[in-house]
Protein backbone atom coordinates (compact mmCIF):
# COMPACT_ATOMS: atom_id res chain seq x y z
CA UNK A 1 0.00 0.00 0.00
CA UNK A 2 1.38 3.54 -0.33
CA UNK A 3 -0.70 6.89 0.43
CA UNK A 4 0.38 10.56 -0.54
CA UNK A 5 -1.97 12.98 1.23
CA UNK A 6 -1.85 16.39 1.41
CA UNK A 7 -3.29 18.87 3.90
CA UNK A 8 -3.86 22.05 3.58
CA UNK A 9 -5.26 24.31 6.75
CA UNK A 10 -7.92 26.46 7.98
CA UNK A 11 -5.24 29.04 9.11
CA UNK A 12 -7.53 31.57 11.17
CA UNK A 13 -9.86 28.80 12.69
CA UNK A 14 -6.66 26.50 13.36
CA UNK A 15 -5.12 29.66 15.68
CA UNK A 16 -7.51 29.31 18.18
CA UNK A 17 -6.17 29.50 21.55
CA UNK A 18 -6.18 26.15 23.94
CA UNK A 19 -9.16 25.11 25.77
CA UNK A 20 -7.53 24.55 28.68
CA UNK A 21 -6.26 28.09 28.88
CA UNK A 22 -9.86 29.64 28.56
CA UNK A 23 -12.60 27.21 30.84
CA UNK A 24 -14.12 29.21 34.02
CA UNK A 25 -13.13 27.50 36.95
CA UNK A 26 -15.86 24.93 37.40
CA UNK A 27 -17.36 25.31 34.33
CA UNK A 28 -17.59 21.92 32.66
CA UNK A 29 -19.05 23.02 29.16
CA UNK A 30 -21.62 20.24 27.91
CA UNK A 31 -22.49 19.26 24.15
CA UNK A 32 -24.49 17.37 22.46
CA UNK A 33 -23.07 14.97 19.43
CA UNK A 34 -26.29 14.09 16.81
CA UNK A 35 -26.28 11.63 14.21
CA UNK A 36 -28.27 8.73 12.26
CA UNK A 37 -25.60 6.41 13.14
CA UNK A 38 -22.28 5.79 14.22
CA UNK A 39 -19.22 6.59 11.42
CA UNK A 40 -15.79 6.40 11.19
CA UNK A 41 -15.32 10.49 11.27
CA UNK A 42 -17.00 10.60 14.44
CA UNK A 43 -13.04 9.83 15.82
CA UNK A 44 -11.78 12.91 13.91
CA UNK A 45 -14.14 15.24 15.78
CA UNK A 46 -13.25 13.73 19.18
CA UNK A 47 -9.56 14.42 17.75
CA UNK A 48 -9.69 17.74 17.08
CA UNK A 49 -11.69 18.21 20.58
CA UNK A 50 -8.07 16.66 22.16
CA UNK A 51 -5.80 18.53 20.12
CA UNK A 52 -7.50 21.69 21.55
CA UNK A 53 -7.26 20.78 24.96
CA UNK A 54 -10.65 18.57 25.57
CA UNK A 55 -10.65 16.25 27.72
CA UNK A 56 -14.17 14.09 27.66
CA UNK A 57 -15.28 13.33 31.54
CA UNK A 58 -12.73 16.49 32.71
CA UNK A 59 -13.00 19.44 31.16
CA UNK A 60 -16.28 18.47 28.58
CA UNK A 61 -19.24 16.40 28.81
CA UNK A 62 -20.06 15.09 25.65
CA UNK A 63 -23.89 13.60 25.06
CA UNK A 64 -23.98 11.77 22.51
CA UNK A 65 -27.16 10.58 20.82
CA UNK A 66 -27.43 8.26 17.55
CA UNK A 67 -30.46 7.52 15.41
CA UNK A 68 -28.91 3.56 14.96
CA UNK A 69 -29.78 4.54 11.27
CA UNK A 70 -33.34 5.25 11.17
CA UNK A 71 -33.57 8.87 10.59
CA UNK A 72 -37.21 9.23 12.16
CA UNK A 73 -35.70 8.98 15.20
CA UNK A 74 -33.08 12.04 14.94
CA UNK A 75 -36.18 14.78 15.89
CA UNK A 76 -36.73 13.02 19.44
CA UNK A 77 -33.21 12.27 19.82
CA UNK A 78 -32.67 16.61 19.42
CA UNK A 79 -35.63 17.49 21.20
CA UNK A 80 -33.80 15.21 24.07
CA UNK A 81 -30.64 17.16 23.52
CA UNK A 82 -32.36 20.49 23.92
CA UNK A 83 -34.18 19.25 27.42
CA UNK A 84 -30.38 18.63 28.78
CA UNK A 85 -30.20 21.94 28.17
CA UNK A 86 -26.43 21.42 26.54
CA UNK A 87 -24.56 24.35 25.65
CA UNK A 88 -24.27 23.34 21.79
CA UNK A 89 -25.28 20.38 19.30
CA UNK A 90 -23.14 19.38 16.91
CA UNK A 91 -25.19 17.74 14.00
CA UNK A 92 -23.50 14.88 11.95
CA UNK A 93 -25.23 15.17 8.89
CA UNK A 94 -27.78 17.33 7.00
CA UNK A 95 -31.15 15.06 8.37
CA UNK A 96 -29.18 15.81 12.14
CA UNK A 97 -28.88 19.60 11.27
CA UNK A 98 -32.50 19.64 10.06
CA UNK A 99 -33.62 17.76 13.32
CA UNK A 100 -31.29 20.31 15.16
CA UNK A 101 -32.31 23.31 13.58
CA UNK A 102 -36.18 22.28 14.03
CA UNK A 103 -35.50 21.68 17.98
CA UNK A 104 -34.11 25.17 18.70
CA UNK A 105 -33.89 28.33 17.32
CA UNK A 106 -30.79 29.61 20.29
CA UNK A 107 -28.79 27.28 20.89
CA UNK A 108 -25.75 26.82 18.69
CA UNK A 109 -25.69 24.38 16.21
CA UNK A 110 -22.14 22.99 14.37
CA UNK A 111 -22.77 21.07 11.06
CA UNK A 112 -20.08 18.28 10.72
CA UNK A 113 -20.90 18.05 6.99
CA UNK A 114 -24.13 19.22 5.24
CA UNK A 115 -23.49 18.99 1.30
CA UNK A 116 -25.96 22.31 0.82
CA UNK A 117 -26.60 24.06 4.05
CA UNK A 118 -27.84 27.27 1.87
CA UNK A 119 -30.37 25.08 -0.61
CA UNK A 120 -31.42 23.16 2.73
CA UNK A 121 -31.93 26.59 4.30
CA UNK A 122 -29.56 26.18 7.20
CA UNK A 123 -28.03 29.46 6.82
CA UNK A 124 -28.12 32.55 5.09
CA UNK A 125 -24.84 31.80 3.48
CA UNK A 126 -21.62 30.74 4.01
CA UNK A 127 -19.94 33.79 4.01
CA UNK A 128 -22.65 34.83 6.46
CA UNK A 129 -24.59 32.21 7.98
CA UNK A 130 -27.02 34.51 10.49
CA UNK A 131 -29.19 32.45 13.14
CA UNK A 132 -27.62 29.78 15.38
CA UNK A 133 -26.05 27.52 12.67
CA UNK A 134 -22.50 27.26 11.49
CA UNK A 135 -20.16 24.65 10.90
CA UNK A 136 -18.68 22.62 7.45
CA UNK A 137 -19.46 21.72 4.07
CA UNK A 138 -18.53 18.94 2.22
CA UNK A 139 -19.05 20.44 -1.48
CA UNK A 140 -20.72 17.00 -2.57
CA UNK A 141 -22.96 18.08 -4.89
CA UNK A 142 -19.80 19.22 -7.25
CA UNK A 143 -17.54 16.24 -6.77
CA UNK A 144 -19.99 14.48 -8.96
CA UNK A 145 -18.54 15.30 -12.01
CA UNK A 146 -15.24 14.79 -11.32
CA UNK A 147 -16.31 11.27 -10.13
CA UNK A 148 -17.84 10.48 -13.58
CA UNK A 149 -15.06 11.72 -15.08
CA UNK A 150 -12.89 9.68 -13.32
CA UNK A 151 -14.69 6.35 -13.99
CA UNK A 152 -14.38 7.40 -17.84
CA UNK A 153 -10.66 7.03 -17.07
CA UNK A 154 -10.90 3.75 -15.90
CA UNK A 155 -13.35 2.09 -17.84
CA UNK A 156 -12.72 4.09 -21.00
CA UNK A 157 -16.11 2.96 -22.70
CA UNK A 158 -18.25 3.51 -19.94
CA UNK A 159 -22.01 3.88 -21.67
CA UNK A 160 -24.06 3.20 -18.46
CA UNK A 161 -23.71 3.77 -15.30
CA UNK A 162 -26.07 2.76 -12.80
CA UNK A 163 -26.61 5.36 -9.54
CA UNK A 164 -27.46 4.50 -5.91
CA UNK A 165 -29.17 7.16 -4.43
CA UNK A 166 -31.24 7.92 -1.39
CA UNK A 167 -34.78 9.98 -2.28
CA UNK A 168 -35.32 10.54 1.16
CA UNK A 169 -32.03 12.23 1.43
CA UNK A 170 -31.95 15.83 -0.11
CA UNK A 171 -28.10 16.09 -0.70
CA UNK A 172 -28.78 12.78 -2.64
CA UNK A 173 -31.39 14.65 -4.73
CA UNK A 174 -28.60 17.58 -5.69
CA UNK A 175 -25.52 15.37 -5.69
CA UNK A 176 -27.99 13.58 -8.62
CA UNK A 177 -28.88 16.53 -10.81
CA UNK A 178 -25.50 17.34 -10.90
CA UNK A 179 -24.32 13.86 -11.72
CA UNK A 180 -27.05 13.93 -14.62
CA UNK A 181 -25.45 17.51 -15.84
CA UNK A 182 -22.28 16.04 -16.44
CA UNK A 183 -23.24 12.38 -17.56
CA UNK A 184 -24.88 14.91 -19.97
CA UNK A 185 -21.80 16.61 -21.38
CA UNK A 186 -19.45 12.98 -21.19
CA UNK A 187 -22.15 11.28 -23.21
CA UNK A 188 -23.02 8.49 -20.40
CA UNK A 189 -26.25 7.36 -19.54
CA UNK A 190 -27.18 7.09 -15.53
CA UNK A 191 -29.60 4.88 -14.29
CA UNK A 192 -31.04 5.89 -10.77
CA UNK A 193 -32.07 3.61 -8.52
CA UNK A 194 -33.80 4.48 -5.17
CA UNK A 195 -32.94 3.12 -1.85
CA UNK A 196 -34.33 3.94 1.29
CA UNK A 197 -34.01 1.40 4.16
CA UNK A 198 -32.23 -1.68 4.40
CA UNK A 199 -34.87 -3.97 3.15
CA UNK A 200 -34.90 -2.46 -0.31
CA UNK A 201 -31.41 -3.44 -1.50
CA UNK A 202 -31.91 -6.80 -2.96
CA UNK A 203 -34.56 -5.37 -5.23
CA UNK A 204 -32.28 -2.38 -6.03
CA UNK A 205 -29.54 -4.91 -6.95
CA UNK A 206 -31.93 -6.90 -8.84
CA UNK A 207 -32.99 -3.97 -10.90
CA UNK A 208 -29.09 -2.69 -11.54
CA UNK A 209 -28.21 -6.50 -12.46
CA UNK A 210 -31.26 -6.12 -15.46
CA UNK A 211 -29.82 -2.30 -16.41
CA UNK A 212 -26.53 -4.46 -17.14
CA UNK A 213 -24.70 -0.89 -16.63
CA UNK A 214 -21.24 -0.92 -16.68
CA UNK A 215 -20.01 0.51 -13.72
CA UNK A 216 -22.12 0.90 -10.19
CA UNK A 217 -21.95 4.37 -8.34
CA UNK A 218 -23.22 5.17 -4.70
CA UNK A 219 -23.77 8.21 -3.72
CA UNK A 220 -23.00 9.54 -0.11
CA UNK A 221 -25.54 8.67 2.33
CA UNK A 222 -25.13 7.10 5.93
CA UNK A 223 -27.43 4.59 4.87
CA UNK A 224 -24.54 3.25 2.02
CA UNK A 225 -22.16 3.63 4.44
CA UNK A 226 -23.80 1.70 6.91
CA UNK A 227 -24.47 -1.17 4.61
CA UNK A 228 -20.59 -0.91 2.31
CA UNK A 229 -19.91 -4.13 2.67
CA UNK A 230 -23.01 -5.38 1.12
CA UNK A 231 -22.74 -3.10 -1.91
CA UNK A 232 -18.95 -4.13 -2.04
CA UNK A 233 -19.95 -7.50 -2.27
CA UNK A 234 -22.66 -7.41 -4.95
CA UNK A 235 -20.00 -5.24 -7.10
CA UNK A 236 -17.55 -8.26 -6.96
CA UNK A 237 -20.03 -10.73 -7.52
CA UNK A 238 -21.22 -9.18 -10.74
CA UNK A 239 -18.20 -7.76 -12.08
CA UNK A 240 -18.75 -4.48 -12.07
CA UNK A 241 -16.64 -1.20 -11.65
CA UNK A 242 -17.55 0.35 -8.46
CA UNK A 243 -17.44 4.52 -7.44
CA UNK A 244 -18.17 5.24 -3.79
CA UNK A 245 -17.71 9.01 -2.14
CA UNK A 246 -15.66 7.79 1.00
CA UNK A 247 -11.99 5.79 1.26
CA UNK A 248 -14.12 3.57 3.42
CA UNK A 249 -16.01 1.45 0.72
CA UNK A 250 -12.48 1.44 -0.98
CA UNK A 251 -10.38 -0.40 1.87
CA UNK A 252 -13.52 -2.83 2.08
CA UNK A 253 -13.21 -3.91 -1.34
CA UNK A 254 -14.87 -1.33 -3.58
CA UNK A 255 -12.84 -0.35 -7.18
CA UNK A 256 -12.17 3.78 -6.27
CA UNK A 257 -13.78 6.23 -4.01
CA UNK A 258 -12.98 10.17 -4.20
CA UNK A 259 -14.29 12.98 -2.00
CA UNK A 260 -14.19 14.62 0.93
CA UNK A 261 -12.15 13.36 3.80
CA UNK A 262 -14.93 13.59 6.64
CA UNK A 263 -12.16 12.60 9.49
CA UNK A 264 -10.74 16.23 8.53
CA UNK A 265 -14.33 17.39 8.35
CA UNK A 266 -15.17 16.52 12.10
CA UNK A 267 -12.14 17.16 13.36
CA UNK A 268 -12.52 20.78 12.02
CA UNK A 269 -15.75 20.68 13.77
CA UNK A 270 -14.04 21.23 17.01
CA UNK A 271 -12.35 24.23 16.43
CA UNK A 272 -16.15 25.68 15.78
CA UNK A 273 -17.38 23.87 19.18
CA UNK A 274 -13.94 25.17 20.86
CA UNK A 275 -15.06 29.14 19.79
CA UNK A 276 -18.36 29.23 20.54
CA UNK A 277 -17.86 28.08 23.95
CA UNK A 278 -15.31 31.32 24.16
CA UNK A 279 -18.24 33.19 23.46
CA UNK A 280 -18.21 33.26 19.63
CA UNK A 281 -21.76 33.41 17.82
CA UNK A 282 -22.78 30.63 14.87
CA UNK A 283 -23.88 33.82 12.65
CA UNK A 284 -20.80 35.19 12.85
CA UNK A 285 -18.23 32.67 11.98
CA UNK A 286 -18.45 31.50 8.36
CA UNK A 287 -19.04 27.89 6.82
CA UNK A 288 -15.83 26.27 5.75
CA UNK A 289 -15.71 24.48 2.83
CA UNK A 290 -12.97 21.24 2.59
CA UNK A 291 -9.66 21.94 0.83
CA UNK A 292 -8.93 17.66 1.45
CA UNK A 293 -9.71 15.26 -0.99
CA UNK A 294 -8.83 12.00 -1.29
CA UNK A 295 -8.54 9.54 -4.46
CA UNK A 296 -8.23 5.51 -3.20
CA UNK A 297 -8.17 3.20 -5.89
CA UNK A 298 -8.17 -0.53 -5.18
CA UNK A 299 -5.48 -2.03 -7.64
CA UNK A 300 -6.30 -5.56 -6.08
CA UNK A 301 -9.76 -5.08 -6.52
CA UNK A 302 -9.31 -3.55 -10.08
CA UNK A 303 -7.13 -6.65 -10.88
CA UNK A 304 -9.96 -8.85 -9.99
CA UNK A 305 -12.00 -7.35 -12.21
CA UNK A 306 -9.78 -7.06 -15.46
CA UNK A 307 -8.93 -3.05 -15.54
CA UNK A 308 -5.63 -1.89 -15.99
CA UNK A 309 -5.46 1.57 -14.42
CA UNK A 310 -3.08 4.42 -16.04
CA UNK A 311 0.36 4.93 -14.04
CA UNK A 312 -0.97 8.77 -14.19
CA UNK A 313 -3.84 8.02 -12.26
CA UNK A 314 -2.11 5.79 -9.55
CA UNK A 315 0.09 9.22 -9.42
CA UNK A 316 -2.88 11.44 -8.79
CA UNK A 317 -4.20 9.02 -6.37
CA UNK A 318 -4.04 9.31 -2.72
CA UNK A 319 -3.46 6.03 -1.20
CA UNK A 320 -3.58 2.66 -3.78
CA UNK A 321 -4.75 -0.44 -1.98
CA UNK A 322 -2.68 -3.19 -3.51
Amino acid sequence: MKRRVFVTGFAGLLAAPRAAEAQPAGKVPRIGFLSDSRQPWDEGFRQGLRELGYVAGHNITIEYRYGEGKFERLPGLAAELVRLNVDLVVAGGTQATSSAKQATGVIPIVMGVSADPVGNGFVASLARPGGNITGLTSLSPDLSGKRLALLKEIVPRLSRVSVLWNSVNPDNASQLREAEAAANALGVQLLPIGVRSSNEFDKAFSVINNARADVLYTLGDSLFANNRKRIVDFAAKNQLASMFSTRQAVEAGGLVSYGTDFVDLFRRAAIYVDKILKGAKPADLPIEQPTKFELVINLKTAKALGLTILPSLLLRADQVIE
